[in-house]
Protein backbone atom coordinates (compact mmCIF):
# COMPACT_ATOMS: atom_id res chain seq x y z
CA UNK A 1 0.00 0.00 0.00
CA UNK A 2 1.29 3.19 -1.18
CA UNK A 3 1.70 5.85 1.53
CA UNK A 4 2.34 9.80 1.36
CA UNK A 5 5.67 11.91 1.34
CA UNK A 6 5.03 15.07 2.38
CA UNK A 7 8.11 16.36 0.42
CA UNK A 8 7.59 14.83 -2.22
CA UNK A 9 5.96 18.13 -4.04
CA UNK A 10 8.65 20.50 -2.88
CA UNK A 11 11.85 17.69 -4.42
CA UNK A 12 9.85 17.85 -7.74
CA UNK A 13 9.75 21.38 -7.59
CA UNK A 14 13.39 22.18 -6.80
CA UNK A 15 12.87 23.51 -3.52
CA UNK A 16 14.17 21.01 -1.33
CA UNK A 17 16.76 23.20 0.36
CA UNK A 18 13.76 25.26 1.99
CA UNK A 19 13.39 21.30 4.37
CA UNK A 20 16.63 22.76 6.49
CA UNK A 21 15.10 25.65 7.91
CA UNK A 22 11.90 23.47 8.99
CA UNK A 23 10.88 23.76 12.26
CA UNK A 24 9.16 20.16 13.68
CA UNK A 25 5.88 22.24 13.61
CA UNK A 26 5.79 23.53 10.28
CA UNK A 27 6.70 20.05 8.83
CA UNK A 28 3.99 18.51 10.79
CA UNK A 29 1.51 21.42 9.33
CA UNK A 30 2.46 20.72 5.77
CA UNK A 31 2.18 16.94 6.38
CA UNK A 32 -0.73 16.53 8.33
CA UNK A 33 -3.38 16.05 5.49
CA UNK A 34 -1.39 13.21 3.80
CA UNK A 35 -0.70 12.05 7.45
CA UNK A 36 -4.76 12.03 8.36
CA UNK A 37 -5.49 10.34 4.71
CA UNK A 38 -2.87 7.39 5.90
CA UNK A 39 -3.63 6.78 9.71
CA UNK A 40 -7.51 7.10 8.64
CA UNK A 41 -7.24 4.62 5.78
CA UNK A 42 -7.91 7.22 3.39
CA UNK A 43 -6.00 8.28 -0.10
CA UNK A 44 -3.54 10.79 -0.27
CA UNK A 45 -3.73 13.55 -3.03
CA UNK A 46 -2.15 11.59 -6.66
CA UNK A 47 0.42 14.73 -6.99
CA UNK A 48 1.44 13.38 -3.16
CA UNK A 49 1.63 9.19 -3.34
CA UNK A 50 4.49 7.18 -4.12
CA UNK A 51 5.92 3.99 -2.02
CA UNK A 52 7.14 4.03 1.01
CA UNK A 53 10.46 3.83 1.65
CA UNK A 54 12.22 1.12 4.05
CA UNK A 55 12.66 1.60 7.36
CA UNK A 56 15.85 0.35 8.03
CA UNK A 57 16.23 -2.92 10.20
CA UNK A 58 19.18 -4.36 12.53
CA UNK A 59 19.53 -7.65 13.81
CA UNK A 60 18.92 -8.90 17.36
CA UNK A 61 22.55 -10.10 18.15
CA UNK A 62 21.43 -13.70 20.25
CA UNK A 63 19.11 -14.82 17.79
CA UNK A 64 19.65 -12.91 14.03
CA UNK A 65 16.17 -11.36 13.77
CA UNK A 66 15.66 -8.27 12.32
CA UNK A 67 14.08 -5.35 14.33
CA UNK A 68 12.96 -1.90 12.35
CA UNK A 69 15.05 1.05 13.91
CA UNK A 70 12.18 3.15 15.41
CA UNK A 71 9.27 1.68 17.39
CA UNK A 72 6.99 3.13 19.56
CA UNK A 73 7.34 3.79 23.45
CA UNK A 74 3.76 3.94 25.64
CA UNK A 75 4.59 5.85 28.76
CA UNK A 76 2.30 8.64 29.10
CA UNK A 77 0.45 8.43 25.47
CA UNK A 78 -1.40 5.28 25.92
CA UNK A 79 -2.03 6.13 29.49
CA UNK A 80 -5.37 7.61 28.59
CA UNK A 81 -9.18 6.78 28.89
CA UNK A 82 -10.83 5.32 26.87
CA UNK A 83 -13.70 7.11 25.08
CA UNK A 84 -11.19 10.25 25.61
CA UNK A 85 -10.19 12.76 22.44
CA UNK A 86 -6.34 11.52 23.57
CA UNK A 87 -7.66 7.77 23.04
CA UNK A 88 -9.44 8.29 19.86
CA UNK A 89 -5.89 9.32 18.40
CA UNK A 90 -4.18 6.22 19.45
CA UNK A 91 -5.06 3.92 16.74
CA UNK A 92 -3.69 6.83 13.73
CA UNK A 93 -0.12 6.04 16.27
CA UNK A 94 -0.21 2.42 15.80
CA UNK A 95 -1.27 2.51 11.79
CA UNK A 96 1.49 5.38 11.58
CA UNK A 97 3.83 2.89 13.46
CA UNK A 98 2.89 -0.02 11.17
CA UNK A 99 2.68 1.93 7.73
CA UNK A 100 6.28 2.94 8.42
CA UNK A 101 7.51 -0.30 8.65
CA UNK A 102 7.71 -0.37 12.70
CA UNK A 103 6.78 -2.93 14.89
CA UNK A 104 8.38 -2.15 18.37
CA UNK A 105 6.01 -1.13 20.86
CA UNK A 106 7.44 -0.71 24.82
CA UNK A 107 5.67 -1.12 27.91
CA UNK A 108 5.43 -1.29 31.83
CA UNK A 109 3.10 -2.17 34.15
CA UNK A 110 3.87 1.38 35.56
CA UNK A 111 2.74 3.31 33.31
CA UNK A 112 -0.97 3.14 34.15
CA UNK A 113 -2.94 1.55 31.79
CA UNK A 114 -0.52 1.52 29.00
CA UNK A 115 -0.21 -2.45 28.63
CA UNK A 116 -4.48 -2.37 28.75
CA UNK A 117 -4.48 0.06 26.16
CA UNK A 118 -2.21 -1.28 23.94
CA UNK A 119 -3.57 -4.67 24.06
CA UNK A 120 -7.27 -3.18 23.31
CA UNK A 121 -6.34 -1.40 19.94
CA UNK A 122 -4.40 -4.31 18.69
CA UNK A 123 -6.68 -6.49 19.33
CA UNK A 124 -9.62 -4.34 18.04
CA UNK A 125 -7.42 -3.74 14.53
CA UNK A 126 -6.26 -7.07 14.17
CA UNK A 127 -2.70 -6.26 14.35
CA UNK A 128 -1.26 -8.36 17.27
CA UNK A 129 1.09 -10.07 14.36
CA UNK A 130 2.84 -6.67 13.33
CA UNK A 131 4.10 -5.61 16.53
CA UNK A 132 6.83 -6.42 18.47
CA UNK A 133 5.71 -6.41 22.42
CA UNK A 134 7.86 -5.44 24.93
CA UNK A 135 6.96 -4.72 29.15
CA UNK A 136 8.22 -4.98 32.38
CA UNK A 137 9.01 -6.53 35.58
CA UNK A 138 9.05 -3.95 38.42
CA UNK A 139 8.52 -5.28 41.82
CA UNK A 140 10.10 -7.26 44.83
CA UNK A 141 9.93 -11.06 44.92
CA UNK A 142 9.41 -14.33 42.95
CA UNK A 143 5.85 -14.88 43.58
CA UNK A 144 5.12 -10.87 42.89
CA UNK A 145 7.31 -11.04 39.92
CA UNK A 146 5.11 -13.59 38.31
CA UNK A 147 2.03 -12.40 39.43
CA UNK A 148 3.02 -9.33 37.83
CA UNK A 149 4.25 -11.05 34.51
CA UNK A 150 1.05 -12.87 34.16
CA UNK A 151 -1.22 -9.17 34.56
CA UNK A 152 0.91 -7.61 31.87
CA UNK A 153 0.46 -10.52 29.51
CA UNK A 154 -3.03 -10.54 30.24
CA UNK A 155 -3.31 -6.94 30.00
CA UNK A 156 -1.40 -7.11 26.25
CA UNK A 157 -3.23 -10.23 25.43
CA UNK A 158 0.30 -11.90 24.74
CA UNK A 159 1.30 -14.63 25.49
CA UNK A 160 4.21 -15.48 24.35
CA UNK A 161 5.29 -11.96 24.72
CA UNK A 162 8.07 -11.01 22.72
CA UNK A 163 10.65 -9.38 25.26
CA UNK A 164 10.14 -9.36 28.92
CA UNK A 165 12.93 -6.88 30.84
CA UNK A 166 13.82 -6.14 34.65
CA UNK A 167 12.90 -2.62 35.32
CA UNK A 168 15.80 -0.55 36.62
CA UNK A 169 17.98 -3.80 38.07
CA UNK A 170 14.67 -4.17 40.35
CA UNK A 171 15.75 -7.47 41.93
CA UNK A 172 17.16 -8.75 39.52
CA UNK A 173 18.77 -12.03 41.10
CA UNK A 174 15.63 -13.13 41.79
CA UNK A 175 13.67 -12.31 38.55
CA UNK A 176 15.88 -13.70 36.07
CA UNK A 177 15.52 -17.13 36.95
CA UNK A 178 12.12 -16.25 36.44
CA UNK A 179 12.56 -14.95 33.29
CA UNK A 180 14.83 -17.82 32.03
CA UNK A 181 12.34 -20.74 32.88
CA UNK A 182 9.35 -18.31 31.08
CA UNK A 183 11.71 -18.23 28.34
CA UNK A 184 11.92 -21.82 28.18
CA UNK A 185 8.32 -22.66 28.57
CA UNK A 186 8.18 -20.36 25.42
CA UNK A 187 6.10 -17.83 27.04
CA UNK A 188 8.95 -15.03 26.85
CA UNK A 189 10.68 -14.79 23.47
CA UNK A 190 13.80 -12.29 24.57
CA UNK A 191 14.88 -11.27 28.07
CA UNK A 192 16.37 -8.33 28.79
CA UNK A 193 17.25 -5.64 31.77
CA UNK A 194 16.87 -1.78 31.95
CA UNK A 195 17.82 1.32 33.77
CA UNK A 196 17.58 4.87 33.40
CA UNK A 197 19.73 6.51 35.80
CA UNK A 198 23.66 7.34 34.63
CA UNK A 199 24.58 6.84 38.46
CA UNK A 200 24.08 3.66 38.69
CA UNK A 201 26.10 2.61 35.09
CA UNK A 202 28.74 0.70 37.04
CA UNK A 203 26.35 -1.59 38.33
CA UNK A 204 24.70 -2.10 35.13
CA UNK A 205 27.86 -2.92 33.33
CA UNK A 206 28.60 -5.66 36.31
CA UNK A 207 25.59 -7.20 35.66
CA UNK A 208 26.27 -6.83 31.88
CA UNK A 209 29.13 -8.63 32.37
CA UNK A 210 28.38 -11.62 34.98
CA UNK A 211 24.98 -12.76 33.06
CA UNK A 212 23.50 -13.41 29.12
CA UNK A 213 20.99 -11.10 28.29
CA UNK A 214 19.21 -10.61 24.74
CA UNK A 215 18.24 -7.24 25.22
CA UNK A 216 19.14 -4.11 27.09
CA UNK A 217 17.10 -0.99 27.46
CA UNK A 218 18.94 2.46 28.22
CA UNK A 219 18.40 6.42 27.85
CA UNK A 220 20.66 7.72 25.29
CA UNK A 221 20.02 11.10 23.56
CA UNK A 222 22.08 14.01 22.51
CA UNK A 223 22.12 15.78 25.89
CA UNK A 224 22.56 12.61 27.81
CA UNK A 225 25.46 10.80 26.27
CA UNK A 226 26.49 9.26 29.33
CA UNK A 227 26.07 5.40 27.40
CA UNK A 228 28.17 5.64 24.90
CA UNK A 229 31.29 5.98 26.83
CA UNK A 230 30.79 2.35 28.40
CA UNK A 231 27.46 0.98 27.74
CA UNK A 232 26.56 1.10 24.51
CA UNK A 233 30.32 -0.48 23.92
CA UNK A 234 29.79 -3.14 26.41
CA UNK A 235 26.27 -3.98 24.87
CA UNK A 236 27.88 -4.57 21.21
CA UNK A 237 30.67 -7.05 23.15
CA UNK A 238 28.03 -8.88 24.93
CA UNK A 239 25.81 -9.64 22.42
CA UNK A 240 23.03 -7.84 23.83
CA UNK A 241 20.37 -5.81 21.21
CA UNK A 242 19.82 -1.97 22.52
CA UNK A 243 16.51 -0.53 22.88
CA UNK A 244 16.91 3.27 23.36
CA UNK A 245 14.45 6.11 25.51
CA UNK A 246 14.32 9.70 26.00
CA UNK A 247 15.83 9.54 22.45
CA UNK A 248 14.51 13.59 22.71
CA UNK A 249 15.87 13.62 25.96
CA UNK A 250 12.75 13.59 27.83
CA UNK A 251 11.02 15.90 26.05
CA UNK A 252 12.96 18.82 26.83
CA UNK A 253 15.21 18.71 24.01
CA UNK A 254 13.28 19.04 21.22
CA UNK A 255 11.24 22.06 22.90
CA UNK A 256 14.83 23.85 23.23
CA UNK A 257 15.28 23.29 19.05
CA UNK A 258 12.31 23.32 17.84
CA UNK A 259 12.19 27.44 17.21
CA UNK A 260 15.79 27.01 15.42
CA UNK A 261 16.28 26.55 11.99
CA UNK A 262 17.54 23.06 11.06
CA UNK A 263 21.47 22.93 9.77
CA UNK A 264 22.06 23.26 6.51
CA UNK A 265 23.76 19.99 6.02
CA UNK A 266 20.56 17.62 7.56
CA UNK A 267 19.59 17.20 3.82
CA UNK A 268 22.74 15.48 3.41
CA UNK A 269 21.21 12.79 6.30
CA UNK A 270 17.76 12.85 4.86
CA UNK A 271 16.22 15.01 7.67
CA UNK A 272 13.25 16.77 8.02
CA UNK A 273 12.91 17.76 11.09
CA UNK A 274 14.56 18.14 14.52
CA UNK A 275 12.66 14.59 15.59
CA UNK A 276 14.38 13.17 12.43
CA UNK A 277 17.69 14.36 13.35
CA UNK A 278 17.90 13.59 16.98
CA UNK A 279 16.83 9.89 15.68
CA UNK A 280 19.37 9.58 13.05
CA UNK A 281 22.21 10.92 16.17
CA UNK A 282 21.23 8.03 18.35
CA UNK A 283 21.64 5.57 15.45
CA UNK A 284 24.82 6.49 14.51
CA UNK A 285 25.72 4.01 17.36
CA UNK A 286 26.21 1.05 16.01
CA UNK A 287 25.27 -0.63 19.21
CA UNK A 288 21.41 0.78 18.69
CA UNK A 289 19.38 -1.54 18.11
CA UNK A 290 16.18 0.78 17.98
CA UNK A 291 14.85 3.88 19.23
CA UNK A 292 11.36 4.40 21.15
CA UNK A 293 10.60 7.60 21.17
CA UNK A 294 7.02 7.87 23.22
CA UNK A 295 4.16 9.79 21.47
CA UNK A 296 -0.18 9.67 21.50
CA UNK A 297 -0.21 11.84 18.13
CA UNK A 298 -0.35 10.02 14.46
CA UNK A 299 1.49 13.02 13.08
CA UNK A 300 4.56 12.64 15.41
CA UNK A 301 4.77 8.73 15.24
CA UNK A 302 5.30 9.18 11.27
CA UNK A 303 7.81 11.83 11.60
CA UNK A 304 9.53 9.89 14.12
CA UNK A 305 9.36 6.99 11.74
CA UNK A 306 10.99 8.98 9.10
CA UNK A 307 14.24 9.02 10.95
CA UNK A 308 15.04 5.41 10.53
CA UNK A 309 15.02 6.13 6.59
CA UNK A 310 17.48 6.60 4.74
CA UNK A 311 21.49 7.39 5.44
CA UNK A 312 22.57 6.66 9.10
CA UNK A 313 25.94 8.69 10.13
CA UNK A 314 28.26 6.93 11.46
CA UNK A 315 29.90 8.40 15.23
CA UNK A 316 32.42 10.40 13.38
CA UNK A 317 29.99 12.36 11.10
CA UNK A 318 28.66 14.42 14.55
CA UNK A 319 32.19 15.62 14.78
CA UNK A 320 32.50 17.55 11.67
CA UNK A 321 28.85 18.09 11.81
CA UNK A 322 28.15 19.00 15.50
CA UNK A 323 24.84 19.35 16.72
CA UNK A 324 24.07 22.10 20.15
CA UNK A 325 21.81 20.69 22.24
Amino acid sequence: MATTRPFDMIDRLGKADSLTSMTRAEFLRLSAGAIVACTLGGRAPRSLASPAPAMRKRPIPSSGEALPVIGLGTYQGFDVTPGSAAYAQLPGVLRALFAAGGSVIDSSPMYGRAEATTGELLAASGTRSQAFLATKVWTRGRAAGLRQIDESLRLLRADPIDLLQVHNLLDWREHLPTLRELKAAGRIRYVGITHFNAGAYDELAAVMRAERFDFLQINYSLDEREAERKILPLAAERGMAVLINRPFGGGGLLRRLRDRPLPGWSAEVGAASWAQLLLKFVLSQPAVTCAIPGTGRPEHMADNARGGVGPIPDPGFWRSHPLAA
